[in-house]
C-alpha cells in the first residue's frame, strides 16, 4: 500500500473514531471537505505543515499516522490529553475559587471581630482572579485568551479602587481605562496573524 492511501485510511479511521464527519474535521483544521477527502482516498497526500496539524489534533505522531498497522482504539495519548486537559481545567478553577474563599474569609472575619463590613473584598476578588486566570491561560490555554482576562483585569481594578475610594465624584479615573483598552486592543491586532489556526484559510 502506497504511502498516501497509508496516510488517508488513518485519518479516515482516526476521523471515525472521533465521530466526525468530513466537513467537521475539514472545519477544525481550517480546511475544506473537499481536501479531506482527497486525503482519504489516497488522491492527495497533506504537505509537512497539515500532517503536523493532522497529528496535532488526534494527539498522535507522525510515526504513527504513517503507520500501516496503526491501533486506532488503543490510542492512549488522545486518552492522556483529555484527562490532561480536565487536570488543568480543575487546578485553574480551584486557584480562582480559592481567591473567592480568602475573600469570604476576610469580610466574615473582618464583620465577627470589628463589625466591619467591607464589601470591596469581593470587588477586588475579580481582578485578582483575572490575573490568575491570566497566569494560567499563559501556562496552558490559548494566548488569544489572555486579551480579554487582561480587559477584565483592568476595569474590574478600576472599579476596585473606585468603589474603595468611597468618593464618587472621581468617575474621571475610570478614562484611564480607555487608553489601556486601546492598547490591548491594538496588542491583540497585531499579535492576530502569529496565532495557531489563524495561518491558514480554508482550502479548496
Amino acid at each position: 500500500m502506497e504511502l498516501r492511501q497509508i496516510i488517508g485510511s488513518n485519518i479516515a479511521n482516526l476521523r471515525k473514531r472521533e465521530k466526525l464527519t468530513q466537513l467537521e474535521l475539514a472545519t477544525k483544521l481550517n480546511y475544506s471537505d473537499k481536501a479531506v477527502s482527497k486525503w482519504e482516498h489516497g488522491d492527495a497526500l497533506p504537505s509537512v505543515e497539515d500532517l503536523i496539524s493532522i497529528c496535532n489534533f488526534f494527539h498522535i505522531s507522525l510515526d504513527q499516522l504513517i503507520d500501516e498497522n496503526l491501533e486506532i482504539e488503543n490510542n492512549t495519548r488522545a486518552k492522556n490529553a483529555i484527562v490532561d486537559k480536565t487536570n488543568k481545567t480543575v487546578i485553574t478553577s480551584l486557584s480562582v475559587l480559592l481567591v473567592w474563599l480568602i475573600s469570604t474569609c476576610l469580610f466574615v472575619g473582618l464583620a465577627i471581630i470589628l463589625g466591619i463590613y467591607y464589601w470591596q473584598f469581593f470587588l477586588y476578588a475579580l481582578p485578582i482572579s483575572a490575573i490568575v486566570l491570566l497566569v494560567f491561560n499563559s501556562i496552558w490555554g490559548k494566548k488569544s485568551n489572555n486579551f480579554p482576562i487582561i480587559s477584565v483585569l483592568i476595569w474590574s481594578l478600576l472599579t476596585s479602587i473606585y468603589c474603595s475610594l468611597e468618593d464618587y465624584r472621581l468617575w474621571m479615573f475610570f478614562l484611564l481605562g480607555i487608553p489601556a483598552q486601546i492598547i490591548v486592543i491594538i496588542w491583540s491586532r497585531w499579535n492576530r496573524p502569529l496565532l495557531k489556526g489563524e495561518e491558514k484559510q480554508p482550502r479548496k
